[in-house]
């Protein structure tokens, strides 16, 4: 009860902790665990540099704290809200905390109840992972190119899993579906052009401000 209420306090990465479960033996072989990990969570340079731009609004300290925790399900949603409004401190940093509490609080549950339940594989429970990722994706849906994308990262990642042995597949996955994603990439003909704004993170700190100087 104790590691795995460690484990998912300080890894906070469910695809990281699945694998490590995957591969765990007696001795625990570190080396192949930790290199499994650090393949898995490349994954979180494209994502990191992805939501980074659209954390204009951010203090610098908050805007690396909140990177910490970054998870798909959280990046998911932050770039789903940042299509559609602002996206603030105060929206991402709740988010992290019902993230953080549940994954937790679910995970320690799961200890205790989960001898009585038996194999995932028997009640379907081991598809759950699957099933999140899917309904986050219908979030991104945007047409056809969006087929395409998952179809080309789908298929590398099915393909490199096949030939490559480790969890690389999930990397190369992610690549596929950023290049696919480029080549796809189309100007909104309607959309006006405009210039990225970067928000100004001192509007969320209480206290008085310095305005601009107006000039003559």
């Amino acid at each position: 009860m104790l590691e795995i209420s460690l484990m998912s306090a300080i890894v906070f990465a469910g695809s990281a902790q699945f694998v490590a479960v995957d591969i765990w033996s007696s001795p625990a072989p570190w080396a192949a665990l930790g290199f499994s990990a650090l393949l898995i969570n490349m994954r979180h340079v494209l994502m990191s540099a992805s939501i980074a731009p659209k954390m204009g609004g951010f203090h610098p300290a908050a805007r690396i704290l909140g990177l910490f925790f970054l998870a798909d399900e959280i990046w998911a949603l932050s770039e789903a809200r940042a299509a559609r409004e602002r996206f603030t401190p105060a929206f991402y940093f709740g988010l992290i905390t019902v993230f953080y509490v549940f994954w937790n609080f679910w995970s320690v549950l799961g200890a205790l109840i989960g001898p009585a339940l038996g194999d995932p594989v028997d009640t379907g429970f081991d598809f759950a992972f699957t099933a999140i990722f899917i309904a986050l994706i219908v979030n991104f849906w945007k047409g056809p190119s969006t087929g395409a994308v998952l179809v080309a990262s789908a298929a590398t990642a099915a393909l490199v899993h096949q030939l490559v042995a480790g969890p690389w597949y999930i990397l190369a996955g992610a690549i596929a579906g950023m290049i696919a994603a480029a080549l796809a990439w189309r100007p909104e003909p309607d959309a006006p052009r405009t210039e990225a704004v970067q928000g100004d993170w001192s509007a969320d700190v209480p206290g008085a401000r310095l305005e601009p100087e107006e000039r003559p």
